[in-house]
């Protein structure tokens, strides 16, 4: 039997899942997501959202909980920083995505988030999976770091199994022997998901690369390759980021990329990512 009864592309399963979040149309629209790695202040937020809704992005990320390598590091603010979210959510009317690391955190981060990200590191946290399964937001998964293709959609599996049908998946890189990029990008995963699953699939170009110069072309590419959108780390300020400032982009750098997306997007026309079986 087919452990992947609820994710995969099947007999039972053959239209692609449309992931409504407010007016945004995860598998129906090329859906952007901009904002900063880290909430880290009310003005720096409210600025972000206000410049990356100017450029034309559907929805808002920021990490009020951000799970680090170091004990060390900046790991987020917390309640305080989810209702910063909130304030710019008022502010622009963009959706918000935001990352929960702990099962007990979900019921009251949903009062904040409009979408709940599982990060790469919790990709098979099952007791996590399990509990935003049960919520009633959408989640967006991210590929975890080592992760092969049916190894992530098991764990879209657990989501879906739980009781929740809106999963949106989200390609961030998986680590290689390449040192040059922060992650390897693999956008090969993007015609795989579509051959094997009816699930949406974005991709993540700033954690999959972890060099600015390199991700307004992954974008570009993520996009030709079929993606449903892109999540991009945008900041005010860049240099004074607290968190993944080597990838920060700037605000005009951003809108920049928003028009060549759209120039892409109009030149592929009526182009069709469906595999023909």
């Amino acid at each position: 039997m087919n452990a992947l009864r609820l994710a995969s592309l099947n007999e039972n399963h053959l239209a692609r899942t449309i992931v409504s979040v407010g007016d945004v149309r995860f598998g129906q629209d090329f859906v952007v997501i901009a904002g900063p790695c880290s909430v880290e202040s009310e003005e720096q937020t409210l600025k972000t959202a206000r410049e990356v809704k100017a450029a034309g992005a559907h929805m808002l990320r920021g990490g009020a909980f951000k799970p680090r390598t170091s004990p060390y590091d900046f790991q987020g603010l917390g309640l305080q920083g989810l209702k910063i979210l909130e304030k710019a959510r008022q502010a622009t009317g963009l959706p918000i995505v935001t990352e929960v690391t702990d099962p007990r955190d979900v019921s009251w981060v949903s009062e904040y988030a409009d979408v709940l990200q599982i990060g790469t590191r919790n990709m098979q946290n099952f007791s996590l999976l399990k509990e935003v399964g049960k919520a009633d937001r959408p989640v967006l998964l991210k590929r975890g770091m080592y992760s092969t293709l049916n190894e992530w959609l098991n764990c879209a599996e657990y989501i879906l199994a739980a009781g929740n049908p809106d999963v949106i998946l989200c390609e961030r890189g998986i680590r290689t022997f390449e040192t040059y990029t922060r992650n390897t990008l693999d956008l090969s995963i993007v015609p795989c998901v579509k051959e094997t699953s009816h699930l949406p699939v974005i991709v993540d170009p700033s954690h999959g690369t972890g060099r600015l110069s390199i991700i307004e072309p992954m974008s570009l590419a993520a996009m030709a390759a079929g993606a449903d959108g892109i999540m991009v780390e945008v900041h005010c300020r860049p240099a004074e980021a607290v968190c993944d400032r080597d990838q920060a982009m700037p605000p005009k750098m951003f809108g920049g990329l928003m028009k060549k997306l759209n120039l892409l997007r109009s030149s592929m026309g009526g182009f069709n990512h469906e595999f023909m079986h």
